[in-house]
């Protein structure tokens, strides 16, 4: 049955981004923050598409820390699902994400839509250049921007090397970093097709102020949340599993 119901997700996730793709396109002129709303309906229909097929939800905590003004956001990355649903739970935002992905028919174009910052990844400090030049300029539009510094998804109860590239980016922006713990890669794995119905906890952090601060030391703080924010949200995730077993 989950894997129907998967299927019948997948079906209608592709098939509206094909239908909302020449919106995305359309839209490019616009500026920056309406134009990020106004794509960021396709997010809200496939949350909705996912909730309804295979009963996953989402609860966030923590939304009152995030800054009136753009920010980085740090987040941890285990899966697709993030990459939707931050559209609709924070405020306009540009992904950092690899350039290769802008390549990827209709998908890519879509995705170009929304100017993100996009590096290669294999290159080395003139990547990291892009990154703060890029990520200013849509700071500067008024956007979030969302980096994953673990640089690809782990899975849940793991962790990867933190990379300074979003650290780096706020120090030279003069913007806060807000880290984000979630633990999304249970009930959209990694390199599953298979979605598991339950509720997404998502954990948004107080801000820390970069003003005078190293970036190393930004980075340092920014995981030692992350880290500890994941412990917590998987000893609780346990926690509740072992209930519901004692009740069974």
């Amino acid at each position: 049955m989950r894997f129907l119901r998967s299927l019948l997700f997948l079906f209608g996730q592709v098939v509206s981004a094909v239908l909302y793709t020449p919106v995305a396109i359309l839209a490019y002129p616009l500026p920056a923050v309406p134009r990020a709303r106004l794509i960021a309906g396709w997010a809200h229909f496939v949350l909705w598409w996912l909730r309804l097929t295979c009963g996953v939800t989402h609860r966030v905590q923590g939304l009152q820390h995030l800054p009136r003004d753009p920010c980085v956001i740090l987040s941890k990355h285990q899966s697709a699902w993030e990459t939707i649903a931050f559209q609709v739970i924070f405020p306009p935002q540009a992904w950092v994400l690899k350039r290769e992905l802008l390549r990827i028919p209709v998908f890519g174009w879509a995705l170009a839509a929304t100017r993100p910052v996009s590096i290669d990844r294999r290159g080395g400090v003139r990547a990291l250049g892009k990154l703060v030049t890029q990520g200013t300029s849509r700071l500067r539009e008024g956007r979030c921007v969302v980096v994953f510094p673990e640089g690809t998804r782990v899975l849940p109860g793991e962790s990867g090397r933190y990379n300074p590239g979003g650290a780096l980016l706020a120090v030279k922006a003069g913007v806060p970093v807000v880290p984000v713990a979630h633990n999304a890669g249970r009930y959209w794995p990694r390199r599953g097709f298979i979605k598991r119905p339950g509720e997404i906890q998502v954990v948004v952090g107080p801000p820390i102020a970069v003003a005078g601060v190293r970036v190393r030391h930004v980075m340092a703080k920014a995981e030692a949340w992350i880290e500890a924010a994941m412990a917590d949200i998987e000893s609780t995730a346990a926690a509740e599993r072992g209930a519901g077993t004692k009740c069974v």
